[in-house]
């Protein structure tokens, strides 16, 4: 019973953009012959954002594709000219949208606030540019570090839905045949009461996905339910969210039943249970007219009016009439409330603070293990090696004599002696090889 909606679940995969290349040039221009290095850093990778925006109710839109990428970052150029960063990608989310990773479960955030958001995936660091390694020993470096990848992440958005619209009235008068025709809800639907125990929720989609709204069938309403009678005062929690009221009445009476009384009785209950609710913008729906003539119609919906003082717009769920117009009516109602949401928070103008963007680090301790082939020759295998050349971009022939020089502080020589090593043997390391000399 105290389901009061239901998970709607969506997961996709989010790549954060690469850092641009470092630039390894020189300054040529005229009588500068020789100039010194002048190549600029690259950009760093744009990240990947959720925001939640009271604007949107559903997380329908993010089903559309699997993967979203935020844009890499430019190469470092000559002149010392930086790499533009990468544009950031922000997906907008529904308020209340958890975010998980998909593999651990991990919550990454809980955006329950408007302008909430989380970083899912970091842009990668742009590489430095050559001008970075000059030296009283190097005047003239070729090296230049490459941009680190940026962050993917597989993720799960979980969200509880909350409905924009809620269908109120006795029970009986069609709230979920109403609901099943306008919406992808597929409720239990028979001709007795409390057939529904628990709401039904529905995405209606207006045209196209992003013109979308949650209507929810409240269930168990009748005369005494804020007090707890039927099931109203549990259901009736739920609906205090919605920014509209759809109040449906049986128009043609079918079941001997006053709709006019109807209303006043469900009415009653909304202003008890709460004058915040009570006060809601309100749509009175007249279903079951395939029921009367068209004199009959006439006459119960002028009838209603000047006992009320409501307009009623007639519908059958039961044949489709005005079931088309009651979406219209109700999306526009909803588009101009989320219009006033807007104006008080302006997703666009949020400054998104930015963590550490992903870097290439090498590692601090330098591994080093020695192993020979099959000819007796010896080969260095070291992680701090593979990270080294995959941050400064470079092969191995390239960077071998820096290389040999960090291991050699890491007590290189001393494990090739302990592996039998000796001198004018030939040590491989990166596909590169050396003679080891004492």
């Amino acid at each position: 019973m105290e389901k009061v909606g239901f998970v709607d679940v969506v997961d996709f995969y989010v790549k954060a953009g690469n850092g641009g290349n470092g630039a390894a040039t020189f300054r040529r221009e005229k009588y500068v012959p020789f100039g010194g290095p002048d190549g600029g850093d690259g950009g760093d990778g744009g990240y990947v954002f959720l925001v939640a925006d009271p604007t949107i109710s559903t997380l329908y839109p993010l089903t559309e594709k699997r993967k979203y990428f935020a844009e890499n970052g430019e190469n470092g150029r000559r002149k010392k000219q930086h790499g533009k960063n990468g544009k950031d990608l922000i997906l907008r989310v529904p308020v209340g949208t958890i975010v998980r990773d998909y593999d651990t479960g991990e919550i990454i955030a809980d955006l329950d606030e408007p302008g909430k958001y989380c970083c899912v995936a970091r842009g990668g660091k742009g590489g430095r540019g050559n001008t970075h390694f000059k030296s009283s020993t190097n005047q003239a470096p070729k090296l230049a570090e490459k941009g680190a990848p940026g962050e993917e992440r597989h993720i799960l958005l979980e969200l509880k839905l909350l409905a924009d619209a809620g269908l109120v009235g006795y029970p009986n008068v069609g709230k979920s045949s109403i609901i099943s025709r306008i919406s992808n809800s597929k409720p239990k639907i028979a001709n007795y009461h409390f057939t529904t125990l628990v709401p039904n929720l529905g995405v209606v989609v207006v045209d196209k996905p992003e013109n979308s709204f949650v209507i929810a069938d409240i269930p168990g309403l009748i005369k005494g339910a804020s007090q707890g009678k039927g099931l109203g005062n549990v259901f009736l929690r739920h609906v205090e969210r919605c920014n509209l009221i759809v109040h449906v009445v049986d128009i043609a009476g079918s079941e001997g039943r006053d709709p006019i009384q109807d209303y006043y009785d469900i009415r009653k209950e909304l202003e008890f249970f709460s004058p915040e609710l009570a006060s809601k913008e309100e749509i009175v729906v007249g279903n079951k007219s395939d029921l009367l003539s068209e004199d009959e119609l006439k006459f119960n919906i002028e009838r209603f009016k000047e006992q009320t003082g409501k307009d009623v717009l007639p519908i059958s769920a039961v044949t489709g009439y005005n079931l088309d117009t009651l979406k219209y009516t109700v999306w526009e109602r909803i588009k101009e409330s989320r219009k006033l949401l807007a104006e008080k928070i302006d997703i666009d103008k949020i400054e998104f603070v930015k963590p550490e963007p992903v870097k290439i680090l090498l590692p601090e301790k330098v591994d080093i293990t020695i192993t020979r082939n099959d000819k007796g020759e010896f080969e260095v295998h070291s992680e701090y090696i593979s990270t080294y050349l995959e941050k400064y971009k470079k092969e191995a022939k390239y960077m071998l004599e820096d290389i040999i020089e960090i291991l050699e502080k890491n007590g290189l020589d001393e494990k090739l002696r302990k592996a039998g090593a000796k001198d004018g043997d030939t040590v491989w390391v990166e596909g590169v090889d050396f003679i080891f000399k004492e």
